[in-house]
């Protein structure tokens, strides 16, 4: 990502893209509430502060949406997940039920050349152990989703 995100931010775009995937549609505040376990007014504030970044569309009342900007950088944030994923799985001897929460905190890591370096260390795999695809370097996933959400 060529902007640095905070924790938070990365995890409201990986929350709208997660909700809006498929059919890329309108994301409503309570439904970005429930999923972040949020109150509603603290998800609005955060969205005006991404509509302000330009990484969605926010009209009050009527949802938002993933700018193109905030859809690279979401698809960046669940490409990291599902590379660490494989990693802790494969490398380190990690059950595939156990690396979640460790991938959670690992996806923010902000350096573009250790995560390309992880995935041609990993061999530049598809899916990670759930069974969801990886998106390339580029952000196109190149399978159908299969497994768990993120």
């Amino acid at each position: 990502m060529s902007n640095i995100h905070s924790f938070t931010e990365e995890n409201y775009l990986k929350a709208i893209y997660h909700l809006s995937t498929g059919n890329n549609s309108v994301v409503s505040t309570n439904q970005i509430a429930e999923i972040t376990n949020t109150k509603a007014a603290s998800v609005t504030d955060m969205l005006k502060k991404l509509a302000e970044k330009k990484l969605i569309n926010y009209i009050k009342y009527q949802g938002v949406t993933l700018t193109e900007a905030g859809k690279n950088a979401a698809v960046n944030i669940v490409r990291k997940h599902r590379l660490w994923e494989v990693f802790l799985v494969e490398k380190l001897g990690f059950k595939w039920d156990e690396v979640h929460d460790i991938a959670e905190e690992l996806e923010h890591i902000n350096s573009e050349s250790l995560i390309n370096r992880l995935d041609d260390f990993l061999g530049n795999p598809a899916a990670d152990p759930h069974g969801d695809p990886i998106p390339d370097r580029s952000g196109t996933i190149h399978q159908k989703k299969t497994g768990k959400n993120l």
